[in-house]
């Protein structure tokens, strides 16, 4: 008997990694209610990553002696191809798919799975043994691994995060570094100049390599993507592939959905769906990327965050907030000396109204929330879709 601790009925994970094993004749409990009693029962618990650690049926299957497994750690363990994980504060779903793309671009086979909406276990037995993997890897799928060594550990960036799971930035930190901890001197570990950690694996810096010579085939706007795009440029350059075929997909790559994407222009007013900005870090590189005239829409589930690093950035570029979620209150205190006009409206429909009856010709309607959205919304590809048909509906 696996007993899996699902932490939700419709988690994408769960259900993928207990299809699978159901189908190698493994029986599989879902426990979605984190019943301990199950455990009487269980071999071994996959966890959700949303399950913390500290949840009382994964505490009692360690003391138990129970092995604990995430859904990522499964997948690795069950195929045999090559991996590359993507992981890091900011940027992950952009680079995880822009590497997949220079794949493709190149002919090379590959599956691009893990935290962007593809369950890495759901490719067992579904993708050619020659497909690498590269998968996004969050805080909480790789706090959750106990032997993953994939062939390639990207680390983009780093700054505090999960605060509200992890309890301290060192521990969000040591979080992530666990996708090196596997590595052995086999593999390659690639991470931005200025970064020196102690890995086995062969560390490559980028930043300032052959990817940077390839930097100007980039057409996303912003110096985020200029970063994401060669840190996706040093890893394929890493693995082998053509610097022709690099720069082809550099340059034909057209960014991810939710993540600073225009979804429409109506009477002169650009609206900007940047659903995926779930922490400070995100809100600050989206609101660099407007010069001013930005009506910014921020709030949700606040994660343990401190706000005031948004406060000289949206005095500078911001006509107005709209406050929505749990977290408004947080962030209009931090905002509050910013002389910015800041609107409590409770929920997203209430913001996209106020903003478009103050938005002009010229400026900028913006959602990059800066926060979680589970406090309104099932994640943030919900809270991205209802904006979409806010917008959208006039």
């Amino acid at each position: 008997m696996l007993g899996i601790d699902a932490g939700c009925a419709n988690d994408p994970e769960l259900a993928a990694a207990a299809d699978r094993l159901s189908r190698a004749g493994v029986e599989v409990t879902l426990n979605a209610s984190g019943d301990v009693r199950v455990l009487g029962q269980a071999r071994t618990l996959i966890k959700s990553p949303g399950v913390p650690q500290r949840a009382q049926v994964v505490v009692a299957a360690r003391d138990r002696g129970i092995p604990i497994l995430g859904e990522l750690e499964l997948a690795w363990r069950l195929l045999p191809n090559e991996f590359v994980a993507v992981t890091g504060t900011n940027g992950k779903t952009t680079t995880t798919e822009w590497i997949g793309h220079i794949h493709r671009t190149a002919g090379v086979p590959v599956a691009v799975a893990g935290n962007v909406g593809t369950a890495a276990s759901s490719l067992v037995g579904q993708v050619d043994r020659e497909a690498v993997v590269v998968c996004e890897a969050s805080s909480f799928q790789l706090e959750d691994t106990a032997l993953f060594a994939p062939e390639v550990a990207l680390l983009l960036n780093l700054s505090p995060d999960h605060l509200d799971r992890h309890g301290s930035f060192e521990n969000y930190r040591l979080a992530k570094m666990r996708v090196f901890d596997g590595q052995d001197e086999q593999g390659l570990a690639v991470m931005p100049e200025g970064f020196s950690l102690p890995v086995r694996a062969r560390v490559i810096h980028y930043g300032q390599g052959p990817e940077a010579e390839l930097a100007a085939e980039i057409q996303l706007p912003g110096d985020h993507n200029r970063e994401n795009g060669m840190a996706a440029a040093a890893v394929c350059l890493a693995r082998g592939i053509e610097s022709e075929a690099v720069a082809a997909g550099l340059r034909t790559f057209r960014g991810v959905a939710h993540r600073l994407e225009q979804i429409a222009e109506i009477d002169g007013v650009a609206w900007i769906n940047d659903s995926k900005a779930t922490n400070v870090a995100s809100t600050l590189v989206a609101l660099r990327a407007f010069a001013s005239g930005v009506h910014l829409i921020a709030g949700g589930r606040a994660k343990g965050q401190d706000f005031s690093p948004l406060a000289p950035l949206v005095a500078q570029r911001c006509k107005a907030v709209y406050l929505v979620g749990e977290a408004a209150s947080q962030i209009s205190r931090a905002l509050g000396a910013t002389g910015v006009p800041l609107h409590d409206l409770g929920a997203l429909e209430g913001a996209v109204a106020a903003a478009r009856a103050d938005a002009r010709p010229g400026d900028t309607v913006l959602l990059s929330p800066a926060c979680a959205s589970y406090d309104q919304f099932r994640d943030f590809e919900e809270r991205g879709e209802r904006f979409r048909v806010l917008v959208e509906g006039g």
